[in-house]
Parts: C-alpha cells; sequence; structure tokens
C-alpha cells in the first residue's frame, strides 16, 4: 500500500502508480482532508495457469502475453515449506489473479506473483507424501494435479474430499465429497477440474496400480465414474458412468464441453498383472491396444453431444476452443524412464470439437507432452500444424533435463540444467537463467506477466547455487 497526505505532480503520482501491485495494490492519497484510495486492477495481457497443463484444455500454455525476451530477477526468497522431493514428479504450481499456489509434502502454499510474500498456507498431512518418492514413477503426469484454481478459489482433493478454499486467504469455504457411499471400494477423488463455473471430478478404480516402485502407494491413473457438481449449492448435477475406464489423462474441458476417452484398461499397465522390477518394460504394438470411444458431453448437464469410435487409440487429451480442435496423442516421458506399456507412442491425431469428425491423423516422433501454442502444436522433437497436421520447420535444443515443455503465447519454458527459456521472438534460441536448477516436471510457470519458480531442487544433492523462489520479469 502506498500512503500518501500530499499532493504530487504528475510525473510523482504516475510513478507511484507504475509501482503498484496489479491485482489490489492500493495507493491511498490524503486531499483536503479526506482519504482517496485508488486500488489497480487486473494486469492486462497476464496469463494465468489455474490447471496442472494450464487449464482444463490441457493446451500448456497459459496465454500470457507480456513474458518475452531476457528474463531478470523481480524477486527471490527463501519460504519455510517443505517441497515434494524434485523426482517425485509432483504437482506444478497454479497461478491466477496475482496469486501462486504451490503444493507441498503436508499442504498447500500462497503466495503474492509480485513481490514473494506469503499469503496463507492451508495444512494437509501427508498431501503429496506419494509424490515424495526417491525417483522418476507415475506421478503427476498419469494421475493429473491434486488441487486446480476455478474462480476466486483453490479447490483441493484428499481421498474422497476435495475442499473449496479462498484464493486470497485460504480460508476453507465448503467441502465435497464424492457421490458413492462412504465404504465403496472405489470412493476416493481421482480427476479434478473446474470450468465454467463448474467443479469436476471422478472416482477413482482403486484396483488399477500401475506404479511399480511404490506398490502401497494411493496414486491411481484411471476412473469408474465421472461427474460434476455445482459448487455453489453442493449439488452433483450430471454423472457418467463409463462402459469401461477413463483415463485422468484422456479428459478435456473447454467451451462448455467435457471430452473424453472410454476405453478398457491395458491389463498390462498393471503392478499386479505385469511386473517391471530390474528390467525394462516393452510398450505394447498399436495393434494390441485397446480401442476406446472418444465423447462429447455438454458441461452444463450431461447431454452426450457426439461420439466417435473409430480409432480411437490416445492415452491424452488437450483442445483448443479458439480453433475448435481436439488434439489425441500418446504419454511421452522426455527422458524414457518410465513409461507405461500401453504408451505406444508415435502418432497424433485431431478432431473437430463441434462434432468430433477426424480433421488428420499421422506419424510423429514426440519427447515431451505436446503443447497447443495458438495454431501451432510444439513439443520436444517436433511441431505441426493444428489445423492441418503439417509438421513445420522446428528447430530445439536443450542441455540436460527431464521437465515437460511449457509456454506462454510468445515463450517456452523447460529445464536446460538451469532454467531454459526460448523466445518466438528470438526464433526459440534457447537461453538460460543460470544457477537455479528447475524440478523434474513443471514448476517454472509464465503467469501474471512474469515467470514464477518456486524451489525446484528440493532433497536435491547437486551443486545449484540458487536455492530459493523467485519471480522473473521480461527485461
Amino acid at each position: 500500500m502506498i500512503t500518501v497526505e500530499t499532493a504530487f505532480t504528475d510525473d510523482v503520482i504516475a510513478e507511484q502508480r507504475r509501482i503498484q501491485r496489479p491485482f489490489g495494490g492500493a495507493r491511498c492519497q490524503r486531499h483536503d482532508g479526506t482519504w482517496h484510495i485508488e486500488t489497480k486492477g487486473a494486469l492486462r495481457g497476464a496469463g494465468s495457469w489455474t490447471h496442472q497443463n494450464a487449464n482444463p484444455a490441457n493446451t500448456l500454455c497459459s496465454e500470457d502475453e507480456l513474458v518475452r525476451g531476457t528474463l531478470s530477477m523481480q524477486w527471490y526468497g527463501d519460504v519455510d515449506f517443505e517441497i515434494a522431493n524434485r523426482h517425485g514428479q509432483g504437482p506444478a504450481p497454479v497461478v491466477h489473479d496475482g496469486v501462486m499456489v504451490v503444493g507441498g509434502v503436508d499442504g498447500l502454499c500462497a503466495v503474492d506473483s509480485f513481490n514473494g510474500t506469503v499469503l496463507w498456507t492451508h495444512d494437509i498431512e501427508g498431501f503429496l507424501a506419494d509424490y515424495d518418492g526417491i525417483h522418476h514413477d507415475v506421478g503427476v503426469g498419469d494421475t493429473g494435479s491434486p488441487y486446480c484454481i476455478g474462480g476466486d478459489s483453490v479447490y483441493v482433493k484428499s481421498g474422497r474430499t476435495c475442499d473449496r478454499l479462498d484464493l486470497r486467504t485460504g480460508r476453507r469455504l465448503a467441502r465435497f465429497e464424492t457421490p458413492v457411499p462412504a465404504d465403496a471400494e472405489d470412493r476416493n477423488w481421482g480427476y479434478l477440474a473446474w470450468n465454467g463455473g463448474m467443479l469436476f471430478g471422478s472416482v477413482e478404480d482403486a484396483d488399477h496400480n500401475v506404479s511399480p516402485r511404490y506398490e502401497l502407494s494411493a496414486l491411481r491413473t484411471e476412473s469408474v465414474l465421472f461427474f460434476a457438481i455445482d459448487p455453489a449449492k453442493g449439488e452433483v448435477t450430471w454423472s457418467y458412468k463409463p462402459a469401461h475406464s477413463l483415463r485422468h489423462n484422456a479428459i478435456a474441458l473447454t467451451d462448455g464441453k467435457v471430452v473424453l476417452i472410454d476405453r478398457p484398461i491395458a491389463m498390462q499397465d498393471r503392478v499386479k498383472e505385469f511386473s517391471r522390477r530390474g528390467r525394462k518394460v516393452e510398450t505394447l504394438p498399436p495393434d494390441a491396444q485397446p480401442g476406446g470411444a472418444l465423447i462429447c458431453f455438454d458441461a452444463s448437464n450431461g447431454t452426450e453431444r457426439w461420439r466417435n469410435e473409430k480409432d480411437i487409440w490416445g492415452t491424452q487429451l488437450a483442445a483448443s476452443p479458439t480453433h475448435g480442435v481436439v488434439l489425441m496423442n500418446y504419454k511421452a516421458v522426455p527422458h524414457g524412464f518410465f513409461e507405461l506399456p500401453s504408451e505406444a507412442g508415435g502418432r497424433l491425431a485431431a478432431f473437430r470439437l463441434e462434432t468430433g469428425e477426424p480433421l488428420w491423423s499421422r506419424d510423429a516422433t514426440y519427447k515431451t507432452r505436446p503443447i497447443i501454442q495458438g495454431e501451432r502444436v510444439v513439443a520436444q522433437g517436433g511441431a505441426w500444424n493444428l489445423l492441418t497436421g503439417e509438421q513445420l520447420p522446428w528447430e530445439f535444443k536443450r542441455s540436460y533435463g527431464c521437465s515437460q515443455l511449457v509456454a506462454s503465447s510468445r515463450m517456452l519454458l523447460f529445464r536446460s540444467a538451469t532454467l531454459g527459456y526460448a523466445d518466438l521472438d528470438h526464433e526459440y534460441q534457447t537461453e538460460n537463467y543460470g544457477g537455479m536448477r528447475p524440478s523434474c516436471w513443471i514448476n517454472a510457470i509464465p503467469a501474471s506477466g512474469m515467470v514464477l519458480v518456486p524451489d525446484g531442487s528440493a532433497k536435491c544433492v547437486c551443486s545449484y547455487q540458487m536455492r530459493s523462489w523467485f519471480g522473473l520479469r521480461s527485461e
């Protein structure tokens, strides 16, 4: 807050307004015996990152227009908050309206995007314990995140419940439960997303454990029921029981639609059916994979809008409401350390969002989950036109690092030993912000007009000089 008790020149007032924090920063001035309070609103062009993959459409692109060019330090600080082991593929931070929410081993922490001030913490004992492992295994790249932002609230799941927290204060506003009996074998909350004022979730398949290293882990990747809740009323609006199973990665929400793939479980993925201990797992050839149905529902009432059952092989979905496209692909892991047998790889396909009609399908090689950045599909390994599937000229280089690429409208961020970034204006030439270690999945977020980076070196013994939380801005 800036407090002023006298009149100033226009230049001074302009400078005071320049340094006001967006999304609620106040400038107070006393004039003629009266206090005048001027509050700064949203930062025009600043994007949000409300879900694990940027948004419930899974584009991995924040649409932030302000992050570009060379990055420099805005703020840094140490936060007394335990982050899960960087090797465990824990959930990404989420950012909206100038607030960054970060998941930790025992709860959530929210900080101001523009100065790093801790706003609140919310305790959940053992919240990310299953992501706190010593090395790569099943993580959010398979399970989906246990929290997201929706409007002015944070939604966080644990067990069979989901709490709604106030984004600014962390105060609990409501609690929701999965719509099954409390003693049901399948009862825990699985998929979690918010879109258009509605909360969406699923009931996990408790029997489908794909984690070879941590067989007692509670992490699950598929669900037996999908449902929508009106958070204002706390009522289940509609639900869908799949004919087979719903993989959490293969659900995308956008433009008033829910698009998902209902397909049989690949039994070879299960630990109890196919042990991976001590030996490399061979992926199944595409013709050995169970096919499924690509289905679109009206997000408000669950009415089925269309269905496509022809050659539906994918394990991940993303959607672009701007271009009316659904993108289907396999999961890709940059380092290739842990992949399920069902992730055959090597294909991309696109469908019309309004009708489900095929647009294109092609062979494609990619080592990271594809990003939808405007009319381009971008991944480590290639770039393609979203509307036609045509391969585009693309040369991307980075040093060692196993993280997923993420994007704003003008920039890519990733681990390249330290923090790497590539700007569209610089023809995607890789630059580095040295001295820091990003995490092994996603923890550098282009949102609020900045690049926000909580500590990614948790429990790492490597000699990175700066183990801190950062806010970086464009020079």
